[in-house]
């Protein structure tokens, strides 16, 4: 198979009209059928196989492959089917449905969705032969795996559920700081209090830098922490969780800050808001200050379209920022620069585009929960 099967228009990440065509021609294949459900605007959802093997320990395959691997590793086999739970801070790895017979010139990459990051659920997927986590090389033909762990509850999984997704990538995609600046500058992204970031207020370097909202709402809650010894999170079951046994508020502090306890968790909001336009995409990249005293996001995907409007003029969404900090207590203050966005080119404009139409969860968000947790209602979709 080659790449000039797919005759793509230029360099870049592929958006669902070529991600279709992509599992067509069996670039992207399974045994089962893959559901509607599983195309996002750029990505494809990937779905847990029938078995996850408890691992005494983390691994790359390098020249083996991961079943060989496994024999030294694994500890035991679950079976999926009928729901499973995986305890906290022990890593499994399981077999996903989809497969890969990537051409060539293409090559793929990984990330958790959304929601799996929002419940501290660290994913990234392996593959036979390979020396990276989530990054697979043009070419590679073969199964996919995903490592599992679940760093704050103890949780609940089955066959054909969805905890990461994938992207196709094109040659080059990634923009540069240049690209950045003029994108913004003919088509701002990013917006704060609802106007436009100015010019000369931007930070770049390898990506857009975002800042922590601190000042957070009337009563002071900025957002979230993740209780110790919670309920079971079943991640099967959407809206269904009582935030209360799962959560605990956090407020700031006097002069817009906060300080974050040594490896707890926290769910934030950016003080910037996100707008994607539908020619590109953008992933959000961990940060680490060189004290190393924190570590700010599991890497993700936002999709074209994410805050953007296809009728009255959008001023984006903020984004959601999973923070954990190391080692020692840390103080954050409101406008603190914690991770930044690189922004990569689509070969063509997506046709579908993330939002109120597909039934987007965190389109023009104020809250940071995942969908698994009740809510209160929702806003009305914009009319038109």
């Amino acid at each position: 198979m080659s790449d000039a099967g797919l005759d793509l228009p230029g360099e870049g990440v592929l958006p669902q009209q070529w991600l279709r065509k992509a599992v067509e021609q069996g670039i992207v294949h399974s045994d089962r059928t893959i559901p509607e459900t599983s195309y996002q605007p750029a990505s494809v959802d990937l779905r847990l196989g029938e078995l996850a093997y408890r691992l005494r320990c983390s691994f790359l395959p390098g020249a083996l492959t991961v079943e060989e691997r496994l024999e030294d590793y694994a500890m035991e086999a679950l079976d999926l089917r009928d729901g499973a739970i995986l305890e906290t801070n022990r890593p499994y790895l399981i077999p996903l449905q989809e497969e890969l017979d990537l051409p060539a010139g293409l090559r793929a990459r990984a990330n958790p969705r959304s929601s799996t990051g929002r419940v501290d659920v660290f994913t990234r997927v392996i593959t036979d032969r390979g020396f990276t986590f989530d990054e697979i090389k043009p070419g590679y033909r073969g199964k996919l795996y995903l490592e599992v762990v679940s760093r704050s509850f103890t949780v609940k999984v089955q066959t054909g559920i969805s905890l990461n997704q994938l992207r196709l990538i094109n040659g080059e995609s990634r923009c540069s700081d240049r690209e950045i600046v003029h994108l913004h500058a003919r088509a701002p992204v990013l917006f704060v209090d609802g106007e436009p970031v100015r010019p000369q207020d931007l930070v770049v370097s390898d990506g857009l830098f975002l800042s922590l909202d601190l000042r957070g709402d009337a009563a002071g809650e900025i957002g979230y922490r993740a209780k110790r010894n919670s309920r079971l999170l079943d991640l099967r079951q959407e809206y269904a969780h009582d935030p209360v046994d799962f959560w605990e508020p956090v407020r700031r502090e006097r002069g817009n800050r906060a300080v974050l306890e040594p490896e707890e968790f926290y769910l934030l909001l950016s003080a910037e808001a996100v707008r994607i336009p539908p020619e590109y995409a953008a992933e959000m990249t961990a940060y680490e200050p060189t004290s190393g005293e924190l570590r700010t996001h599991y890497a993700g995907f936002f999709d074209p379209g994410f805050g953007h409007s296809s009728g009255e003029e959008s001023t984006g969404s903020k984004a959601a920022l999973e923070v954990r900090a190391h080692d020692v207590p840390f103080m954050v203050e409101d406008r603190q620069r914690v991770c930044k966005l690189a922004f990569e080119r689509l070969v063509e404009p997506a046709n579908v585009i993330y939002g109120w139409g597909i039934g987007s969860a965190y389109q023009d968000q104020r809250v940071t929960l995942s969908r698994h947790f009740m809510r209160e209602p929702a806003p009305a979709p914009p009319s038109g």
